[in-house]
C-alpha cells in the first residue's frame, strides 16, 4: 500500500466505462431481439453442462447479460462504485484480468455445484424413453436447460478485493448506515453463503457463483500483493 499514489482518480476509468456500456448494449438487445430470437441466451447465456445449450464460451460471455432492469442497474451501480477505485489502483490491464478471472471463477463453482444438483434429474431424464427424451432436451421448461445471467460474480470478486486493499474505507448501506468495507464482505458473504447452503425453493439467484467470485478475487488479490512485497526487497 506504501508504493501506491492516488491522484487524481478517474470517476469513469476506460475499463469500467466500456463495461458499463457493453453491458447496457447487450441488455438493450436483450429486450430488442430477445422475444424474437431466444438464441441470444441460448447461445451466450451459462447453462449446466447437462444442457444441449452449453457452450465453454459461455463461462465469460454470460457476464453481459442481465434477468432485468433492476439486476442491470444494481450489477452497474456495484461495479462503477468498487471497481472504479480498483481500476485507479490498479491500471487497466490488470484490472480486466482481475475482472474477468473473477467472473471465470464464479462461473466455475457455479456449474461444479449445479452439476451434483441436477444429477438426479439426469438419471431420471435417462430412464425416460427416447420420444419423452427428444420433447425435454431443448426444451427451455427442462431445468437443465435454465441459464444463468449477471456480472454479479465478477462484482463479488471486485468487492472482495475492494475489501481486502481498503479495509477501514467507509461503505454507506442504502447511503445512510456507514460500515467499514472489511465487515460489509465478511457479513455479505456470510449471507451469500447462508442462503446457498439453504437454497429455498423460489430462490433464483445463484449465491455460490457470488461466492466462487468473491473467493477468486480475494485469493487473486492475495497472490498479487505478496508478489508486489517480494518485489520491493
Amino acid at each position: 500500500m506504501s508504493e501506491f499514489r492516488f491522484t487524481r482518480p478517474n470517476r469513469f476509468p476506460p475499463v469500467i466505462k466500456n463495461l458499463l456500456i457493453i453491458n447496457i448494449l447487450v441488455f438493450i438487445a436483450q429486450i430488442t431481439f430477445g422475444a424474437k430470437s431466444p438464441g441470444i441466451e441460448n447461445l451466450f447465456a451459462l447453462h449446466d453442462i447437462h444442457s444441449v445449450f452449453f457452450k465453454p464460451h459461455q463461462l465469460l460471455t454470460h457476464m453481459f447479460l442481465h434477468g432485468s432492469i433492476e439486476h442491470l442497474l444494481f450489477n452497474m451501480l456495484a461495479l462503477w462504485m468498487f471497481g472504479s477505485v480498483l481500476e485507479n489502483y490498479w491500471g487497466a490491464k490488470r484490472f480486466l484480468q482481475f475482472y474477468l478471472i473473477s467472473g471465470l471463477g464464479a462461473a466455475i463453482l457455479h456449474l461444479i455445484v449445479l452439476y451434483f444438483e441436477l444429477e438426479p434429474v439426469m438419471q431420471i431424464f435417462k430412464s425416460l424413453p427416447t420420444e419423452q427424451q427428444l420433447e425435454l432436451i431443448d426444451s427451455p421448461n427442462f431445468k437443465v436447460n435454465i441459464a444463468t445471467v449477471g456480472a454479479s460474480g465478477a462484482i463479488f470478486g471486485c468487492l472482495a478485493g475492494f475489501g481486502y486493499l481498503f479495509p477501514n474505507t467507509l461503505i454507506y448501506i442504502y447511503f445512510l448506515f456507514p460500515i467499514k468495507a472489511k465487515w460489509f464482505v465478511i457479513i455479505y458473504g456470510a449471507l451469500e453463503l447462508s442462503l446457498a447452503v439453504k437454497n429455498s425453493a423460489g430462490d433464483n439467484v445463484a449465491h455460490f457463483a457470488h461466492l466462487g467470485g468473491a473467493i477468486t478475487g480475494f485469493i487473486i488479490v492475495l497472490i498479487w500483493n505478496k508478489t508486489n512485497r517480494k518485489t520491493l526487497y
